[in-house]
């Protein structure tokens, strides 16, 4: 009888063990639904109250921008950037970024100017607009509301485009990068406003859309085909080679801007696949003794030219993914948070590359332009 209340005991913790585990085993198994719940406005975007517009006449309105950006000095590179961010607000009451929301511009700031807006430091001024970013959820969900917030950060960004042409720009070359979010806005930017705009296509040395899938079979402007080819597209996703099932999740919920400005689904069309290694969409594998450098500059003071880290990956395009080898420094993993996780690294695997390519597209363009009819 004695020994009745142990065992019952023992019999109640281990009961509740059991309980405790399935409970941390549901909440593992669906977490992404939890936290794609937690990050949900909760509220039709027909209804939402978006945030303030921007003032690109403003320096606040900026997330970068030169010193002078109307007057360039003479010891300024030739060309300009204009760079589009990617996402940096998770979501929760909002469906789109205040421009001053601080913990978006932070990580802005540590994380992906150093190590996507950093490569471009050397080759123009950099001009980045702060914009009304939809949020990390809208990525999560197919809604239309999804959709909506999308188009909405848009229009910031191809308005801060039209002030960067009237205000700032003063015939120069210029290079149009973007990051995931960044990436898809401007592809549309690239085809609504310079694919149509013969002055300002005689104008771009190059795009970059890192991380950005756009149909191979109607890029905005050329693709990049050749190193040192002026006025094209450099667009890619990648994923490691160990992670076959990631990318075929990326193509399958993929979204790319149609002719009429609409979000849909690529439909079984095969992205456009630049290999940074190579300097060309092209499907000829690159070792990687090729490489010139990847870094982490995540942390770095703004400018600061971090440690290149050589023949880290090597790289192919396989059915319009970019399919990278792992990399042998540690600094070059995916590390953070769930959310962390779902934003652009915080690394960039072609930093050195990247540069090279983005300076050698300058200057092809430049001796083009000085070759030109006057």
């Amino acid at each position: 009888m004695a020994d009745r209340p142990k065992g019952f005991k023992r019999l109640v913790t281990a009961g509740v063990i059991l309980a405790l585990l399935l409970v941390a085993g549901a909440a593992f198994v669906w977490r992404d639904d939890i936290l794609r719940t937690r990050l949900d406005p909760k509220e039709p975007f027909q209804t939402y109250d978006p945030p303030p517009a921007p003032d690109y006449a403003t320096k606040a309105a900026w997330a970068l921008l030169p010193a002078s950006p109307g007057a360039p000095s003479p010891s300024d590179p030739v060309a300009d950037v204009f760079f589009v961010g990617p996402t940096t607000f998770d979501g929760g009451r909002h469906w789109n970024a205040p421009i001053d929301d601080a913990k978006a511009d932070r990580l802005f700031r540590q994380v992906m100017a150093p190590n996507y807006a950093g490569p471009f430091v050397r080759v123009g001024r950099i001009f980045a607009p702060r914009y009304r970013q939809a949020s990390l959820y809208t990525f999560m969900t197919l809604r239309e509301d999804a959709k909506e917030a999308r188009r909405f950060a848009y229009s910031d960004v191809v308005a801060a485009f039209r002030h960067y042409v009237a205000n700032y720009n003063q015939d120069r070359p210029f290079v149009v990068v973007g990051v995931e979010q960044g990436g898809g806005l401007a592809a549309r930017l690239l085809a609504e406003e310079v694919a149509t705009n013969p002055k300002l296509k005689t104008r771009i040395a190059a795009a970059y859309l890192i991380q950005t899938v756009v149909p191979a079979n109607s890029p905005p402007i050329p693709a990049c085909i050749a190193r040192d080819q002026p006025g094209c597209l450099a667009a890619w996703i990648s994923v490691f080679e160990s992670e076959p099932e990631r990318a075929q999740a990326i193509l399958d919920r993929s979204l790319v801007w149609d002719q009429d400005g609409q979000l849909v689904n690529l439909q079984g069309r095969v992205p456009l696949c630049f290999n940074p290694l190579l300097g060309a969409a092209s499907n000829a594998p690159a070792p990687a003794r090729l490489s010139l450098g990847a870094a982490n500059a995540t942390g770095l003071e703004w400018g600061a030219r971090p440690a290149f880290l050589t023949r880290q990956v090597a790289a192919r395009c396989e059915k319009g993914v970019l399919r990278v080898s792992r990399p042998k420094s540690s600094s070059l993993r995916p590390s953070g948070s769930w959310t962390d996780q779902r934003k652009a690294a915080a690394y960039n695997l072609f930093y050195a590359d990247i540069e090279a390519d983005a300076k050698a597209r300058v200057g092809a363009l430049e001796t083009q332009r000085a070759a030109a009819p006057r």
